[in-house]
């Protein structure tokens, strides 16, 4: 595993340098990911429009450790404080959404949301005895369902 960590952290300062990144960054590994904290005064750069720069960074990232390792590993990026504001607001998403579903007894649907933030729901709905959750649709137009149990 310290070797995994130890490929990742000159792959990403690699990659880092041909982009021009000069940010200083912390890697940790777990059995599922790679984890990679990047402290930065400027985050709206590193994160993009809806965290959409963000999203690309850690599949280039996770697809080059792909090919390093012979195996793939999840990247998750935190910059700035992002991903655990995104977190919380997906949780109270999630309990907001629960409740309305359960006083209305109606499935609510939640468009627009990366696959990330579609598993944070899920993970965080998952042994609720009132709601079950499910995505439906392809590509793009993946949506998060929320219904009545």
């Amino acid at each position: 595993m310290a070797e995994n960590k130890k490929i990742a952290e000159e792959l990403i300062k690699e990659l880092f340098d041909h982009l021009g990144i000069k940010e200083s960054f912390e890697v940790t590994e777990n059995d599922e990911s790679i984890d990679l904290v990047i402290s930065s005064d400027e985050p709206g750069l590193i994160i993009g429009r809806h965290g959409d720069t963000l999203d690309s960074l850690q599949l280039i990232i996770s697809l080059m450790l792909a090919k390093k390792l012979g195996e793939f590993k999840r990247v998750s990026i935190e910059v700035g404080d992002y991903k655990k504001n995104r977190s919380d607001y997906l949780k109270n998403l999630a309990a907001q959404t629960k409740e309305r579903v359960v006083r209305e007894r109606q499935e609510v649907y939640l468009p627009n949301l990366k696959s990330w933030e579609r598993r944070e729901v899920h993970l965080y709905l998952q042994d609720d005895p009132d709601v079950v959750s499910e995505s439906v649709g392809e590509g793009k137009e993946r949506t998060l369902v929320v219904k009545p149990r």
